[in-house]
This record gives structure tokens, sequence and C-alpha cells, in this order.
């Protein structure tokens, strides 16, 4: 494995070797090219003589590209207006400076159904009891996967792929169901939010500091032949202390509470002495596990299951996985879940042309080609393979747009709070789903056969 030092600078610009041939570990040898001066006054003539790219910089350099490049003739095709779309109002919730928008868009998916049957109009279900759980869960994931790479090169892929974040606040559906089904639901009145978490990033911190500790430690134990049974006992220890570091930052998360509200009516409801798992399983009465994810990535075949190895939050909870279908087969089934008024959960990669403060999703909502007169030609496979998108950000599919045959657009409930995008929702175009979506959540009843088997 290659290692890169950076030396004093000083040091390193008086120390400057000139270009020469470079014959690495399984490197081609070849001279390779540094910048010239020539090519610096070339670049820099290119740029002075070039009226157009002055004036972007006079525009642009004090300014965001959406804010300097807005396409103003995006507003009138990405309307905030469509022809199906699910009715119930809701008070759009606030993840604030958490990872945690997976949690927020399922619990935002379930209350849909609940609220509709309580007769209610506003709930929210507490996002920080989940988010305890998936982060002891986690711990516990983490190092079971430490103890089953106890072998492995430290330098290698695997570990280092452990150690880079083993306690991320994201997350997948697969790992939202397993919290749910394991440890259930209850209102957020039950377990409100704390600092740590609608800010998360010194507990994240302080976990993940203590994570890696915890692998150097049970990996030394293991090269001094500890057995891997007392190695077991060792890492129950190390919950304990991730449990107290969390109990203190978020809270006791109750194992019984009370839920008692007056409907729209006017109608006094109360649901007693309710442990989390009674409440999913009796008040909510959604069964998550009857779900199936499907993605759109063009880089492996479709009609496929995938998983990913390590990825997951809960020993023993249910797998990731994934089937793989074509774009157009992705947004035929969930149109027709939306036009039959229920929401749908979705991944995609939300900082890829957005107009923030428009709310919109479109490839042409920030103009980079009067801007910098510069196209995009990365396929949405090659983005994948090179690195230059992923899924980032869960939120609700709540509308669709339709005009006859012809799907124009989408509305997205979102989870930055209500002062985000028009009125915390925002608008997607048809061929920005396309490009950056990635992930969709069905029950299998909507799902046709070949999709199911």
């Amino acid at each position: 494995m290659a290692v890169i030092v950076v030396a004093d600078e000083k040091q390193q610009q008086k120390d400057l070797p000139a270009a020469k041939s470079y014959d690495g570990n399984n490197c081609l040898a070849r001279v390779r090219s540094p910048i010239t001066q020539q090519q610096l006054d070339e670049y820099q003539h290119n740029f002075d003589s070039d009226p157009k790219a002055q004036l972007a910089a006079l525009s642009i350099k004090n300014a965001s590209y959406a804010t300097a490049l807005e396409n103003r003739e995006v507003y009138s095709t990405v309307l905030a207006v469509f022809s199906h779309s699910i009715q119930t109002k809701v008070n759009i919730t606030d993840q604030k400076q958490s990872g945690r928008c997976w949690i927020f868009a399922g619990l935002n998916m379930l209350r849909q159904s609940l609220m509709k049957a309580q007769n209610i109009d506003e709930f929210e279900f507490s996002q920080s009891y989940l988010f305890f759980y998936d982060k002891l869960e986690r711990a516990n994931w983490f190092l079971e996967n430490i103890l089953d790479t106890l072998d492995e090169d430290l330098d290698g892929r695997v570990v280092q792929y452990l150690l880079h974040d083993p306690i991320s606040d994201g997350g997948q559906w697969d790992m939202f169901v397993s919290l749910v089904e394991k440890y259930g639901l209850m209102p957020k009145a039950a377990y409100p939010e704390t600092l740590h978490s609608s800010s998360s990033r010194n507990m994240d911190w302080l976990l993940t500091v203590k994570l890696r500790e915890y692998a150097h430690r049970l990996r030394s134990k293991h090269a001094a032949g500890v057995p891997l049974s007392t190695l077991h006992s060792v890492r129950t220890g190390m919950l304990d202390e991730i449990h107290r570091i969390l109990t203190i930052s978020l809270g006791k998360p109750p194992t019984k509470f009370d839920w008692v509200f007056e409907d729209k009516d006017g109608k006094y409801k109360e649901f007693l002495d309710m442990t989390p798992q009674r409440f999913y399983k009796e008040v909510v009465g959604v069964d998550l596990t009857n779900t199936v994810s499907l993605i759109n990535d063009p880089r492996n075949a479709y009609y496929k299951q995938y998983t990913v190895k390590y990825l997951g939050n809960i020993v023993g909870g249910i797998p990731v996985h994934y089937v793989n279908l074509p774009i157009e087969r992705v947004k035929d089934l969930v149109t027709k879940v939306i036009v039959d008024k229920r929401p749908v959960w979705f991944g995609c990669d939300v900082g890829k042309f957005i107009n923030a403060s428009k709310g919109i999703l479109d490839l042409q909502a920030v103009d980079y080609k009067a801007g910098f007169d510069v196209e995009f030609g990365l396929s949405k496979a090659d983005r994948l393979r090179y690195g230059e998108s992923m899924m980032t950000h869960a939120m609700l599919f709540t509308g669709v747009h339709l005009r006859g045959d012809e799907r124009l657009r989408w509305r997205v409930e979102n989870s930055w709070g209500p002062t985000y995008g028009v009125q915390g929702y925002l608008v997607m175009s048809e061929g920005w789903f396309d490009e950056y979506v990635y992930q969709v959540i069905l029950e299998k009843k909507d799902l046709p056969d070949d999709v199911l088997e």
C-alpha cells in the first residue's frame, strides 16, 4: 500500500525534483507532465480575452452557484401543483444538524395512516428513540465485524472500510425496518429531542473514538492469544460504556408511556401504559416486513437481488437487500402508489442541481453552461463508478403531476424544516428522477410477480 508523506512545505519546494520517468509497482514507466509557465500564460491569456468569462467571475465569485446561475425558465415547468397528491396536511419535520433523514422519512411515511385512522392533524413519532437504539445496535454491529475480521490485515480494504465511519448517522430502509421490528415506536412527546440528537457531531465523534479504541484493543488481545470467547465478553463491557454515553447524551428511553390527545372533532382519546412494541403492532398497525427495496443501479444487471457486505445495524436483523430495476419501471410502480394516495420512501443524491431557496430539483436549475461554459458527460452508471454520485438523502414522494400519459414532476416531503423549499416541500422534475433517484420502497402488494420472484 502506497504511503504519501507531506514534508515541510519550504523543504518540499527546495528539494522538488525535475519531472522524470516513474516506475512504481504495477505501473507503466512514462514521462510525467508538469504544468509549465507557458501553459499558465496561455490559460490566463485565454481567460483575459474572454469577456463572458470575466463577466461570470464578477457575478459568481461572491454568490453561490445556485443563486448566481439560477435558471428562471425552470420555474414555469417545475410548478408546485400536482394532479395527484396525498391531501393529509402534516407539520414538516426537521432533522436539524444530524444525518437521520432515513429515520425521519420512514417515520413520516408511517404517520400518514396513523393520522388518518385517529382523525388528527398533527403527529410526530420520536425520532430520537430509534436513533438511540440505532447507535447502540450499530456499535455492536461494528464490534462483531471487528471480531469477524481479526485475522484480516489492518491496512487492508475491509478493516479500513469498517474503521472509516463506524457509527454514521445515515442508514438504509432495511435498517429502519430492523429497528422498528425490534424496538417498536412511540410518540415524540414520550421521548423528545435533545441537543445531541438534533446536533449529533460531538456525540458521533466521541462514539467513533471509543469504537476505534475498542477495535484496537480487541485486535491486540487477539494477537496476544486471547481466546475469542473472552473477546466476546470484553465486547459486552464495551457496549455498556456506549450505552452510558448514549443515555447521558440522549436521555433514558422509556419502556412504557401514555398517549392522550383530542382528535379534530374534539373527541378525547387515550392509549395508556403502552410499550413501544405494542404501540407499533396495535396502534400503528403496519407490517414493515412486507416491503421491498427497489433500486436503479445501471452498473449492474436488472431483475436481480443485491446486498452490500458489512452494511447493516442489528445483528440478527433484516439483511439489507435490493431488487435492481430499470428507471422507467421504478417510476411506473411509484406512480401507481401515489395515485392510490400513499406516500413512498425514496433515496437520492439530493445535492445535485438543486435550487434550495425555490425548492427545485431539476437538471437545468443551475445553468453551469452559461456561467462556466462547461457541460457534464458522465452517465448515471459512470457517476456511480467514479464516485461522482451516491445516495445521500432519504425523503418521501407525496405527489405526482400527470398530463394524459405524460409524467411531468413529483412532490417531495423533506425533513429540513418548514422554511426550506416550498413550505418544507421540494418539486422534482422527471429528468432529475431519472438521473439522481436510486432507491424506492414499495409494499409487496404493489409489485408484479416478476419483481417479487
